[in-house]
């Protein structure tokens, strides 16, 4: 299912993480909760380079060099954030990392701090900001990913609070002297964060600046669903002579997949990615992007009957 679950304290707390090492611990998350690896402070949890490639539409090499890089880097991160009792707690991400020769996997071991935080609270999801992997696969900027996971948990809400702007800064993994000057920082980060979301994910964002006189302090931000497709109506979408010709109903993700490698179907729509994407640069890319895209609006890829590529 790919669900990521994360207290909200955990959530925002201040922190300056790589992308890979975000996605790392995405996917330790997912797998230590969906498939039964189990979570401790005391017991390795593996992650393979295959599992990574699939999550983020990379080749197993590039995953496995992606995930060696992050492995090394995450064990020197710390991260501190208040507590229930309103006390503050500097902790460390993980505690153990190693990398399994000739297996293109690594184990890793969460801290007690993270465990406890991973793990839900007493069932009570209120407290958990949710968000599916594969909302945040396709983002290439880590300010992108750590921009949705902050503002995810307002969507009921509709609303955030203020981002007061040192704190929002250091929430997004800026360091002191990094873009300073805000116009450099709206360019740079806010912009491109935002724009980044409204592009690729389920979410719509805009944002305004909160001032003190002249002075910018901070942001607001408005965060909305976007709406599902509409499934087409029957008589657009069907005749009586070829059923559900344009759907892809029933259909499992290795029939997708199948679907996605024909040749004909890569003639067909080509053009939906640009040449130089990792999409339109690895048959894996490809194929996860592809797979994806048939899920979430079959009525984009109309030019012939959906099915036919299964011959392939």
């Amino acid at each position: 299912m790919g669900l990521v679950v994360k207290t909200n304290r955990l959530n925002t707390v201040i922190q300056s993480l790589s992308l890979a090492e975000i996605r790392l611990i995405q996917v330790g998350i997912i797998d230590s909760r969906d498939k039964n690896q189990g979570l401790s402070s005391d017991k390795p949890l593996r992650i393979e380079s295959s599992r990574y490639a699939e999550a983020f539409g990379v080749t197993r090499q590039t995953a496995y060099e992606v995930m060696l890089s992050a492995e090394k880097t995450l064990f020197e991160r710390q991260f501190s954030f208040i507590d229930e009792y309103n006390d503050k707690v500097k902790t460390r991400w993980i505690s153990q990392a190693k990398y399994i020769k000739g297996k293109g996997a690594i184990e890793i071991i969460f801290t007690p701090a993270v465990v406890k935080e991973i793990t839900r609270i007493d069932g009570k999801e209120d407290f958990f900001t949710q968000y599916l992997l594969r909302q945040t696969a396709t983002l290439n900027s880590v300010y992108s990913v750590r921009l949705y996971e902050l503002i995810a948990q307002w969507r009921s809400a509709k609303n955030t609070p203020v981002f007061e702007l040192e704190i929002f800064r250091g929430q997004l993994g800026l360091g002191v002297t990094d873009y300073k000057k805000m116009n450099d920082f709206k360019k740079r980060v806010l912009d491109l964060a935002v724009n980044e979301i409204n592009d690729k994910t389920d979410l719509k964002v805009e944002y305004e600046n909160v001032k003190e006189g002249r002075k910018i302090i901070g942001f607001k931000f408005t965060v909305h669903e976007k709406p599902k497709p509409k499934s087409k109506p029957a008589a657009d979408a069907r005749n009586a002579d070829n059923g559900d010709m344009f759907t892809v109903d029933g259909l499992s993700d290795k029939q997708l997949g199948r679907i996605a490698r024909n040749p004909q179907f890569i003639a067909d729509y080509n053009h939906m990615v640009s040449s130089t994407s990792a999409a339109g640069q690895d048959e894996k890319a490809w194929e996860f992007e592809m797979i994806n895209r048939l899920k979430k609006d079959a009525s984009q890829f109309i030019k012939r009957p959906i099915h036919e590529y299964l011959a392939y």
